[in-house]
């Protein structure tokens, strides 16, 4: 009779709350518990997979006390308390979560005095779909948008590290096409310079061909004058002499 008088005092003396909380697979879920430091300083906290017991904690995962997180009594690091222990704020971070991670746990501030202990009782759920399905998904669809894009088909969902892709490849036929063309440009000039010095130079030698043979008919017209003129001189003077030898015999008595 004493035994079931003294669990009831328990069980009315200490102060406790339920709350349900729902995670979802790979990422991290926090099971929010606090205290007043008003009248108290920091405080030992535990935290409990299941049940909390009558007293302390009989399946711990992180305890802290007036100096801090204790941590020969952490369970695994995935245990974390992030909030500022100096303002009351125990609050458990589990982090990954996975579905063996569903269950029930309990936070126990341990406050000075009998049956004074507030206890804190959470029943997780995980979601079983991993949070990484939408980060799959949509590495697949780049995937999908990359190879579509390779076969030469147009997708409206294409993605940005494609789009980016396609916009190095355009620049660099761009520029391929532009060194093609400032080469074709380049061999069109080399060529129309050097018709051009052909054409300069063979009309320079016509030219001077021409000039020579002018210089040359020029040459041979005045030989030829010349010629004829000591002809003509010859035969004046071989007409003189003729004429003056007739005189001579035709006046001798």
């Amino acid at each position: 009779m004493k035994l079931l008088l003294l669990l009831a005092l328990l069980s009315v003396g200490e102060g406790g709350s339920d709350q349900s909380v729902a995670g979802r697979a790979g990422a991290n879920v926090t099971l929010p518990c606090r205290y007043d430091m008003t009248d108290h300083k920091q405080l030992s906290v535990c935290w409990n997979r299941g049940d909390i017991p009558w007293s302390k904690c009989n399946n711990e995962l992180i305890t802290t006390d007036e100096l801090g997180v204790r941590e020969d009594s952490r369970g695994s690091s995935r245990y974390q308390l992030l909030g500022p222990l100096d303002q009351g704020d125990v609050s458990l971070t589990i982090l990954n979560v996975t579905e063996s991670d569903a269950g029930r746990y309990g936070c126990r501030v341990d406050i000075p005095g009998w049956f004074n202990d507030e206890k804190h009782h959470f029943d997780l759920t995980v979601d079983s779909v991993p949070q990484t399905t939408t980060s799959v998904t949509s590495e697949t669809a780049t995937l999908q948008t990359t190879d579509t894009h390779t076969a030469g088909h147009m997708n409206a969902t294409e993605t940005v590290p494609t789009s980016s892709f396609s916009s190095v490849i355009r620049q660099q036929e761009s520029s391929s096409v532009t060194v093609a063309l400032v080469c074709v440009m380049f061999g069109l000039i080399v060529l129309v310079t050097a018709g051009g010095v052909v054409f300069l130079v063979t009309k320079w030698m016509r030219l001077h061909k021409v000039r020579q043979q002018q210089l040359n008919t020029s040459v041979q017209f005045s030989s030829t004058l010349q010629l004829q003129s000591r002809d003509s001189a010859v035969e004046n003077v071989y007409q003189i002499e003729e004429g003056v030898a007739r005189d001579v015999y035709e006046y001798c008595p």
